[in-house]
């Protein structure tokens, strides 16, 4: 579980599409920079320290779990995708944006060109107006004074006006949902996925305990002998988890992320079991269904054939390796008639046939944006 910590941020445009390029900065910090928790009015200024347009400011309070030297790289290469240009110049310069780190945490930190808090913060209305409005009781970690306090021994003498026109803060997974459930087939990714959001997030997981069945390893060897055992004691081991996992937790209060969903029984035993068998651990199933808590969203990650077998081969577990692409091409057949017939479920099917959300941090987030705008 990664250290979450609180910076805050001060952001400036007086080039172009001021309003639009604040706007697209504070997506783009919340993608990937973390959670963020206030954007303060917009500010318009004069030029500060030469004569050119006036900015648009504000200030944002940012949750994230990112390195003071982590978070001052990602910011300038935010700057540089919204179309910052610098010259190696100590003269100031119109920009399309300009992001500083003012905050981070109650650290004092010199690193490289990073200086934090800011050096000049206290010196500018309109970093303190707008910081104020949003932390007016945080407290300067080297004049040991609020910033409220700052802000009235301040000597800037600039005028700031606050503007009518509003910046929308992003919303992250944590505010949208509570219960995120992560479904696929064999080898699709889906406890990778689980566990990447967990931490980056810090999700309460529940993740499938599939490795402690004794019964896995003799299904693959003999279906017909070991499939009921096997399905019965899936179906009781996932629904004394998911009933004992998810009361330990808060559902309005946690933001859990599991690795399956009870109704993953039902597929899996429906290709397994002759039909007498199906129809009685159907009726156990329909018992135990009605007392499962429902995901707010049902993720079903969809990969072709070819790739889930060359996963399956990668990650190398013995019982897994003489698993048939018939067997696979069943199992989503099973998962897309399920997904077609249980509307009330919040699902949302992402194809990753062509990601790699383990090594590539733009599939990953590609896959979070997918879940965030969902409806």
């Amino acid at each position: 579980m990664k250290i979450v910590r609180t910076t805050y941020l001060s952001l400036g445009s007086n080039k172009g599409e001021k309003l639009n390029n604040l706007q697209k900065a504070v997506d783009l910090i919340g993608e990937k920079i973390g959670h963020i928790i206030k954007v303060s009015s917009v500010y318009k200024t004069k030029s500060w320290g030469f004569d050119s347009n006036d900015f648009l400011n504000i200030c944002i309070e940012v949750s994230t779990s990112l390195n003071p030297e982590k978070l001052i790289e990602t910011v300038l290469l935010l700057e540089n995708k919204l179309g910052r240009d610098r010259f190696e110049t100590t003269d100031y310069q119109d920009r399309v944006i300009d992001i500083d780190v003012l905050l981070f945490d109650d650290e004092i930190i010199f690193y490289n060109n990073l200086k934090v808090p800011h050096p000049k913060m206290l010196e500018r209305k309109f970093v303190l107006v707008p910081l104020t409005e949003i932390a007016p009781n945080i407290i300067h970690p080297i004049v040991k004074k609020t910033i409220l306090i700052c802000l009235q021994n301040c000597n800037d003498n600039g005028e700031i006006e606050k503007i009518d026109q509003k910046l929308k803060r992003p919303i992250s997974l944590v505010e949208k949902y509570n219960y995120i459930a992560i479904e696929g087939n064999i080898g699709s990714g889906k406890t990778t996925l689980a566990n990447r959001i967990g931490d980056d997030y810090n999700a309460k997981l529940v993740l499938e305990r599939f490795a402690d069945n004794p019964f896995l390893p003799k299904f693959y060897k003999d279906e017909e002998r070991y499939a009921f055992p096997l399905e019965m004691s899936f179906l009781a081991d996932r629904y004394h988890q998911l009933t004992d996992d998810l009361a330990q937790f808060d559902l309005f209060k946690n933001f859990i992320v599991s690795d399956y969903f009870i109704f993953k029984s039902l597929i899996f035993a429906q290709i397994t079991l002759p039909k007498e068998e199906y129809s009685l651990y159907r009726k156990m199933f329909d018992i135990m269904y009605k007392e499962i808590s429902k995901p707010d969203v049902y993720v079903y990650l969809y990969q072709n054939t070819e790739r889930l077998i060359d996963n399956i081969k990668k990650r190398g577990r013995d019982y897994e390796q003489n698993i048939q692409a018939d067997y696979l091409d069943k199992i989503h057949k099973g998962y897309i008639n399920f997904i077609k017939t249980k509307e009330q479920l919040n699902t949302l099917v992402i194809d990753v046939t062509e990601l790699d959300f383990v090594n590539s941090k733009e599939d990953y987030q590609y896959i979070l944006k997918q879940i965030l705008d969902y409806k």
